[in-house]
């Protein structure tokens, strides 16, 4: 008895700091949105993001060696190699870094972060997975919270770049979105964390070519320790330290409580963009915001309802 009393106050510690490591994830990621908005101000969107899965790829390659752990991804692994690292590494990071130097944050990581809510769109079109009465709820909740954020209420048009920047941020989602997709379909033979460098070195060189031809060398950026401390931030705390995180953790907590869970990273992405880059949330974005949190927190519950 005393075994099982044991076990069970175990399983229950491992539990409970797996959620403080998975807050202390979702805090780092949200951060990280308004310090790219921060380093954006002397780095050009695409060596920001060539950095950022550069500098992320080494500090894996390294933990994964140190772990005895590295190895080259599996013939079958190959698919979803090339979808993150060109999908959701790629485009979605590098298309949302060129669209923050024409938005502010609040506005474009809740763009971003609209990814349930074009899954269900791209589940129904691409493989005629009929969506549920409450898949299309939140379909249509979510994406009025989106018209309305776009609406002239809230958005002005008439600013230069206001159309792309809104574009790529739609279009990095449904890339996103994509990849969910593939993710849940794939038969993983490797661990998403033993495939995670070859994604962010896959994506840092395609973003580094895009780089040189359409922004120049980086040889005219002004490096200093401020500038230093946000790259450092940027990539191997929030994005080689948190995958880790979420490799490690996620997988101790159902894949509807980890789902819900992140629904943290755009709030606390527009709490720092107020507190420390002074963005002014209007009455409209607010409500725009409420209608797309209850679409996501419905297509998320819907998912897990239609596995059970």
């Amino acid at each position: 008895m005393s075994c099982i009393t044991h076990a069970a106050s175990f399983g229950a510690h491992r539990t409970a700091n797996s959620w403080i490591w998975l807050s202390v994830m979702v805090l780092l990621w949200g951060l990280s949105w308004p310090a790219t908005q921060m380093a954006l101000t002397e780095v050009t969107p695409l060596w920001l993001a060539a950095f950022r899965f550069g500098s992320a790829a080494l500090c894996l390659f390294a933990f994964l060696v140190l772990r005895g752990e590295l190895g080259r991804p599996s013939r079958h692994d190959l698919p979803i190699v090339l979808s993150i690292g060109l999908l959701q590494m790629m485009t979605f990071t590098g298309l949302g870094m060129i669209a923050m130097t024409r938005t502010d944050t609040s506005h474009s990581v809740l763009i971003a972060y609209t990814t349930p809510l074009w899954t269900v769109a791209l589940s129904w079109i691409a493989f005629r997975t009929r969506p549920s009465r409450v898949q299309i709820l939140a379909l249509v909740t979510g994406l009025a919270g989106v018209a309305l954020i776009g609406s002239p209420l809230e958005t002005d048009w008439s600013a230069p770049g206001a159309f792309m920047g809104a574009g790529f941020l739609v279009v990095a989602a449904i890339a996103w979105s994509a990849v969910i997709l593939h993710v849940r379909r794939h038969r993983w033979v490797s661990s998403p964390l033993a495939l995670a460098p070859w994604q962010m070195l896959l994506a840092t060189i395609p973003l580094a070519i895009l780089a040189a031809t359409f922004e120049g060398l980086p040889h005219d950026i002004d490096w200093n320790i401020r500038l230093a401390e946000m790259m450092f931030f940027i990539g191997p705390i929030a994005t080689s330290a948190c995958f880790v995180i979420s490799a490690e953790h996620g997988r101790r907590i159902s894949t509807f409580a980890m789902s819900n869970f992140t629904l943290g990273v755009p709030l606390i992405g527009i709490a720092g963009s107020v507190v420390f880059l002074s963005n002014q949330l209007s009455v409209v974005f607010l409500i725009g915001l409420a209608l797309v949190f209850a679409g996501m927190i419905l297509a998320t519950a819907a998912q897990d309802r239609g596995k059970a």
